[in-house]
């Protein structure tokens, strides 16, 4: 279990704040042990209303080797959008794109990720310190984008702390079932209150093996083609090429700190699948130079800049301080036939601003402020949403009581959304709040209730699309008279940390009015040959859990044997029918052997079919997915580890991809690594 817990309005404080607000650990630490600085009151893991699940560095050097979606989907609750290795998503709670809110040091990412699902985030999970995962609704502090859960990318640029000496990482590895090759590192140093970082990155990746042909029976059946067994193949144009190199410099005195980073993202990768919709008449599918004329590639390219600090105060009931702010520059250019065919760029700055309340009793809390500007262009043959300037401004405030026994807790938040064409603007005023209460019932044991009312207002895409859209195999048209979503939230957790166990629950119910969904009309687009989408809006339903158990089986000294297991379920409804690509359930099972100085994992993960599926939408068969691990540390900072996944060399396709029929996760595939950290 690689869980950090924070209470609700703490946790957003700690995700927005950065590392020294929110200092947390993974599964290793002991929750009496471990406290979170969360703007900047402490509280105890054992105090939770949701949950933060934190991947640190081991955790993320043993993730799968790939993009964001892929390092965190095998959470419980989240999945990989997976749209080949090149691009992925997380998706929560069956929540995706423009529901679920990607963020780097707690500001947004500014390119053009949520827009479509073959488009990459402009940030890797080797560039991190830590990554994240906040489940369910953050609005309060971020606006309507995380109506769905936030995923924050922790990096080391901007230190908060001063760093006597060197410090330092570097992690190198090799994966066989792509032929990968990947290498990470970072550096900071320290001259008195001045702290210099540099860090630098590159995954290098070819077209990846599967033990069946790529497209499913299902799809060959529906393309009127026969299945000709079982027969290993490789997914092609699935290539990818990344680097990132970045730079801080920070300085940290007696009463705060301020830091300006810099960063380089440039990746080049293939998008599978889109050869095979370019084929107007399948009867050229096995046309000899086909795939090579027509496979697509993205070209990415982003410069950042960042800017964080913080200030000791005293100002009325504040005692700090906090301030953070990206200005980014992003571009992506898909390439046709080795042309240029569409250009999509993304540039803006985001920034919030937080005050801190001194604890009086029990009672903490901060006030915010967050805005953002962002200019999206879309230009060439998919261009199928027009220029658009997007404009957001909000205020809010967490607060919490503690009493030890008992508590309450809950935030506020008031923001204006506006989206304007050449042609036409849209303007969102919204409002969204939530209130919980916990109890600590006896020793060890915690329960919490929180409900909420968050607001989303339409994306560009929603109110303005017009044109096909090649990665959802669609014509999509969007409605500029959509009004925001709004959703009505019950979470409920249940906490048991105590001898051998360690136990978490959570359950949630989500009533959505104005849910925007995408939906086919019946019409096919005549020039295009696609099928006509459009953005519709209907009342929806949303429910489910997720848990996680550990049981120390056996433990001497330093060695122990633990057995971990994990499962979640989810399930949507709404007026229209079934949602599309929601998440069928999953069960894992974990039994972990670890001494001081070495630590071996066997894993049996099992996800089930998903029969119950949107108009247009073929069903996915469930998969079993054998996983074994260990890491080796002959010296203190340096590691060698070796991981097996698929070993039963199963098909396995994820429900939640639009690719799931044309491209299914990798197939057997071993990684060797080698870290030292200094």
């Amino acid at each position: 279990m690689r869980k950090s817990l924070l209470p609700t309005s703490a946790a957003l404080i700690a995700v927005a704040a950065g590392p020294a607000f929110g200092q947390v650990s993974g599964r290793g630490a002991e929750v009496s042990e471990v406290v979170v600085t969360a703007a900047p009151y402490v509280v105890s893991l054992d105090s939770v209303t949701t949950s933060v699940d934190v991947l640190n560095r081991d955790d993320l050097d043993a993730a799968p080797a790939g993009g964001l979606g892929e390092a965190l989907g095998d959470l419980p609750g989240v999945r990989s959008s997976f749209f080949g290795p090149g691009s992925s998503r997380p998706v929560i709670r069956g929540l995706a794109g423009p529901r679920v809110l990607v963020l780097t040091n707690g500001v947004g990412m500014v390119d053009a990720s949520a827009l479509s699902p073959d488009h990459q985030v402009a940030v890797d999970p080797q560039e991190a310190r830590r990554i994240e995962v906040l489940r369910g609704p953050a609005a309060l502090a971020y606006g309507g984008s995380a109506i769905g859960g936030v995923v924050n990318v922790i990096d080391d640029r901007i230190s908060e702390t001063t760093v006597d000496g060197v410090e330092g990482r570097v992690l190198g590895a090799i994966s066989s079932a792509d032929t990968g090759e990947m290498a990470s590192g970072a550096l900071k140093a320290g001259v008195g209150p001045w702290v210099f970082s540099l860090d630098a990155m590159r995954r290098q990746t070819e077209d990846y093996d599967v033990p069946v042909p790529a497209e499913s029976r299902r799809q060959l059946a529906a393309d009127g083609d026969p299945f000709l067994g079982r027969q290993a193949s490789t997914v092609e144009n699935t290539a990818v090429t990344l680097d990132s190199y970045g730079a801080g410099l920070s300085y940290v005195g007696q009463n705060g700190f301020l830091g300006l980073s810099v960063k380089q993202t440039e990746s080049r990768y293939g998008v599978p699948g889109h050869a095979h919709e370019h084929d107007d008449d399948h009867d050229d599918h096995d046309d000899d130079d086909h795939d090579e004329e027509e496979g697509v590639r993205i070209n990415l390219k982003q410069t950042r800049y960042d800017l964080r600090g913080g200030l000791d105060l005293a100002l009325g009931p504040f005692e700090r301080l906090r301030f953070s702010g990206g200005y980014a520059d992003y571009e992506h250019v898909e390439i046709e036939d080795g042309e240029p065919a569409t250009r999509f760029g993304s540039e803006g700055w985001e920034g919030r601003l937080e005050l801190v309340q001194a604890e009086r009793n029990g009672w903490q809390g901060a006030v915010g402020l967050q805005a953002l500007t962002r200019d999206l262009v879309a230009e060439g043959e998919e261009a199928y949403v027009p220029p658009v300037e997007i404009n957001e401004a909000g205020i809010f405030t967490l607060q919490r009581l503690d009493r030890g026994a008992w508590g309450v807790e809950g935030g506020l938040r008031v923001d204006r959304r506006t989206l304007e064409t050449a042609a036409a603007k849209a303007e969102f005023d919204n409002v969204s709040a939530s209130l919980g209460a916990f109890m600590r019932p006896a020793e060890g044991w915690y329960a919490g209730v929180s409900l909420s009312r968050t607001a989303r207002a339409p994306t560009e895409a929603e109110l303005f699309a017009d044109g096909p859209h090649i990665a959802t195999r669609a014509f999509e048209l969007g409605d500029a008279s959509l009004k925001s979503e709004i959703s009505y939230g019950l979470d409920a957790t249940l906490h048991y940390d105590g001898g051998p166990w360690d136990i978490d629950l959570h359950a949630f119910a989500v009533r959505y009015e104005g849910f925007i969904d995408l939906r086919p009309t019946g019409d096919e687009d005549h020039e295009s040959d696609l099928p006509i989408f459009a953005y519709r809006q209907t009342d929806a339903e949303f429910w489910g859990g997720e848990a996680e158990v550990a049981y120390r089986l056996w433990q001497d000294g330093d060695r122990s044997f633990t057995l971990e297991g994990a499962a979640d379920y989810v399930r949507g409804d709404t007026d229209l029918g079934a949602p599309a690509r929601i998440p069928p359930w999953s069960a894992t099972g974990r039994a972990i052997f670890a001494t001081s100085w070495w630590t071996g994992k066997l894993e049996l993960r099992q996800v089930g079919e998903q029969t119950r599926v949107a108009e247009g939408e073929l069903p996915t068969d469930g998969y079993r997915m054998l996983n074994a691990s260990l890491v080796v540390r002959p010296t203190d900072g340096f590691k060698v580890f070796v991981e097996g996944r698929n070993l039963n060399d199963a098909e396995a396709r994820e429900h939640v991809s639009f690719l799931k029929d044309l491209a299914p996760l990798p197939g057997r595939s071993f990684r060797m690594g080698v870290g030292y950290t200094f």
